[in-house]
């Protein structure tokens, strides 16, 4: 079943798979221009052709620098069953930012409303982020950018973001759990940053295939 069924407004028919830059590669270190012009023809095309690439990679999020495109644009989205999937896995025994389980049980309380929403599919043009607090919540993130690989990542449990769709609207929402983690991820690629910066232990970075299921196709891939 696809991810995602573009509107019949974009009026793009044909789209292309596009080449996924690999870590190492100068374009991913790069900080990303602002797009002036929402409204460009060309933007319509590299947002669809994002889009079938997303798809046929099996990621969950893409930046327009991971296609060689160094401008300020995301898409990404997630189903409710992955959210809930991914929440449940943050929370988990793993976690070693939780300091006293009746802090724990508080932040899954507060989190059901975002268990059992999708994250619909996402154009978001020159994207910014607020944090909502100081809380971390460490988990395993994967790179589309970086095959094979996952690791541990702190990341704020909480955010605000705001940016433009490709409707030229206003986009602005809070996010928690898997949510928050996959935009602050799709976000760093625009600032040049890919996950293994943000880590604080390296011990941690593994072939998924090591890793085996409770981390392969669960990470934040994007």
């Amino acid at each position: 079943m696809p991810l995602y069924r573009p509107r019949p407004s974009i009026h793009i028919v044909l789209m292309a798979i596009l080449k996924i830059a690999r870590m190492g590669h100068p374009v991913l270190g790069q900080v990303a221009a602002p797009i002036e012009d929402p409204d460009a023809p060309e933007l319509r095309r590299l947002v669809a052709d994002m889009l079938e690439t997303m798809e046929d990679a099996g990621g969950t999020g893409l930046a327009a620098t991971q296609v060689y495109v160094p401008r300020r644009l995301v898409i990404f989205y997630v189903s409710a069953d992955r959210a809930d999937r991914e929440n449940q896995r943050q929370e988990g025994p793993e976690n070693d930012e939780a300091e006293e389980a009746e802090e724990v049980e508080e932040a899954e309380e507060a989190e059901e409303v975002e268990k059992v929403e999708e994250v619909p599919l996402t154009v978001l043009i020159n994207p910014v982020i607020e944090l909502l607090g100081e809380e971390m919540v460490t988990s395993w993130e994967s790179c589309l950018s970086v095959p094979g690989l996952a690791g541990r990542v702190p990341r704020h449990r909480a955010i605000r973001y705001s940016g433009i769709g490709l409707d030229g609207r206003e986009i602005a929402r809070e996010a928690r759990g898997f949510h928050a983690r996959l935009v602050q991820h799709e976000c760093d690629h625009l600032d040049g940053i890919l996950y293994p910066r943000r880590m604080t232990d390296l011990s941690t970075l593994s072939f998924t295939s090591e890793l085996g299921a409770r981390s392969q196709a669960e990470a934040a891939e994007g």
